[in-house]
């Protein structure tokens, strides 16, 4: 079967590349196991240090949840047995290890928006639009409320879910779901200086920077305290830390060691 996900990889920065055009990457169960496979393959790969994850289409990044699917005439049990792809997908973006960079070159919707909350970080081509129609054709964004929730205040995100109406990149950049909007002529230049700056980081203190995020965002102010504190103090044992410091005191390029 043809792969509706690309994958390539070139100066430590793994490009995953939604590319089924014809569809408009619509998130079928065999796209979303395809999107599993290559970030699992990006996770192994000691040499991965980035992930970009974008799109083959023109104007569509992904229309989101595959319709006909849906509405088919699969046995409900079959369909519910399948919606463990969309968890799998988002936790395995944040459990990663290594920053993930949604650049956001056509239109974000439905379930695909909450593909992109789910990444660390959002460049946005100006002309995009970020939403969740879903409502519009008698679904509900179940799977992406708790990430709509997690990003957005709850009355503009309520507006969104239940109007269904989509924002400009303009607008999503109001509500700080996305890092920066560039124009179409200086987008894939910004993709590429983001990433290499982003590979440019101690690959080392990044995951360890990325997994403390994951794992203390939703707990409580105390618990969360306590939890970074002992992560900090596991970091001060890492000679990353230490060639860093040297590094920034002697006005050169930091060496990683990742030890």
């Amino acid at each position: 079967m043809t792969k509706k996900v690309r994958y390539e990889v070139s100066d430590a920065v793994a490009t995953i590349t939604l590319d089924h055009p014809e569809t408009r990457n619509a998130l079928s169960d065999e796209l979303l196991d395809d999107l599993i496979e290559a970030f699992l393959e990006a996770r192994a790969d000691a040499a991965v240090r980035v992930v970009v994850l974008t799109s083959s289409h023109d104007r569509i990044f992904s229309a989101g949840g595959d319709l006909k699917a849906f509405a088919g005439d699969t046995p409900t049990i079959t369909k519910y047995a399948g919606l463990h792809r969309f968890p799998r997908l988002y936790q395995l973006i944040g459990d990663l290890g290594k920053p993930v960079l949604c650049a956001a070159n056509g239109d974000v919707l439905a379930g695909a928006f909450g593909l992109a909350l789910a990444c660390d970080l959002v460049i946005a081509k100006s002309s995009v639009h970020f939403g969740c129609p879903e409502i519009n054709v008698g679904v509900f964004p179940f799977m992406i409320s708790a990430l709509i929730y997690r990003n957005i205040g709850r009355m503009k995100a309520n507006e969104l879910m239940m109007l269904g109406e989509p924002v400009s990149a303009a607008e999503a950049l109001d509500l700080g779901i996305v890092n920066r909007v560039v124009p179409a002529e200086d987008f894939d230049e910004t993709v590429r200086d983001w990433a290499q700056r982003l590979a440019a980081k101690s690959p080392l203190l990044m995951r360890l920077g990325k997994d403390a995020i994951n794992a203390t965002r939703d707990l409580a102010l105390a618990d969360a305290l306590s939890a970074l504190q002992a992560r900090l103090a596991l970091a001060f044992t890492t000679e990353d830390i230490k060639e860093g410091v040297a590094a920034f005191r002697e006005k050169r390029l930091p060496e990683w060691r990742m030890r």
